[in-house]
């Protein structure tokens, strides 16, 4: 097999990292292994995995939604934040720990935009990625947000396989086109950067475009599409329920795998806490949490800002 593990792309190295010391885990792991090496969906930093338990219980879906998890999931949100903010994700990816995601954002309101860092890092001991962000998100108007950000990537694989580093960028735009509709779109590592020059390994490209549509203060319909250039679209759509001025309600789907999607949200005074859940036919459940902090200047009352929570 040799010693130059970038001779293999990032999916086909977790192959050599599963623990198979679980006992009734093995046949989970072999499975994951396989779809590893066949499916952009486990790319993880390599690629650009949403932040959030809002967006996951959405189906994935971020396109429009701006909060702290903008920093990685749509810069352009960056722009209508007037807070500053902190937050803790964790995502457990199929109940395993070896596939398991982790990340934390801030971000700093600067007059018209904000400024925001995000860390995330996927894996575990013998396989592991990394990615560290700093953006920046301008806002032109009250409609309009274009936000940028410059990504430090590693790649990890022990075992005498050694590590990879690489820079990458996204680029991405929210505008909120009536009281109603709200487009968002974005571009993850437009300049098609490379992880490595062996086989000419790139890291993904991928483009999102997508819509919110509010039927009223308390319903929201979420809907949009992420295209890797190496691999063929997947749709991830979503609908969100205010019950009350405290708690959400949210349901999704996302195609290619299709995955299935619920969960819920609590705003308190300082604290948004998010949970979700979704299933894959053949994996099962992955649980998320997230938990975020904001100093707000006042207390407000009623519906959360449009796309906010």
């Amino acid at each position: 097999m040799g010693n130059n593990f970038t001779s293999f792309s990032p999916l086909e190295r977790g192959r050599f990292c599963p623990r198979f010391s679980r006992g009734n885990k093995i046949s989970r792991v072999l499975m994951l292994t396989l779809l590893i090496i066949f499916s952009q969906f486990l790319s993880a930093q390599i690629g650009n995995d949403m932040l959030g338990a809002r967006s996951a219980a959405l189906g994935g879906y971020n396109a429009t939604l701006f909060d702290v998890w903008s920093t990685n999931n749509n810069q352009g949100g960056l722009g209508f934040l007037e807070e500053m903010t902190g937050g803790a994700y964790y995502e457990n990816r199929f109940l395993l720990s070896e596939t398991s995601y982790k990340a934390g954002a801030f971000v700093m309101p600067v007059k018209a935009g904000a400024l925001g860092l995000s860390v995330s890092s996927f894996g575990y001991e013998l396989y592991n990625e990394t990615k560290a962000g700093l953006s920046y998100g301008q806002r032109f108007g009250d409609k309009f947000s274009v936000g940028v950000q410059l990504n430090y990537l590693n790649t990890k694989l022990t075992q005498g396989y050694g590590s990879k580093t690489a820079v990458t960028g996204a680029i991405g735009a929210i505008a909120k086109l009536s009281k109603e509709f709200t487009l968002g779109v974005h571009v993850y590592n437009p300049s098609r950067s490379k992880l490595t020059n062996d086989n000419n390994e790139r890291i993904p490209t991928i483009m999102k475009l997508g819509v919110e549509y509010k039927f009223s203060d308390k319903v929201m319909f979420v809907v949009s599409s992420e295209k890797d250039v190496d691999f063929e679209a997947r749709v991830n759509a979503g609908i969100e329920y205010h019950i009350t001025e405290m708690f959400y309600l949210r349901g999704g789907i996302s195609t290619n795998p299709t995955q299935y999607a619920f969960g819920a949200g609590m705003q308190l005074k300082h604290f948004k806490v998010d949970l979700s859940s979704s299933f894959h036919q053949t994996l099962g459940i992955t649980p998320a949490i997230s938990i975020v902090y904001s100093k707000k200047k006042h207390a407000e009352k009623g519906i959360a800002k449009p796309g906010v929570f």
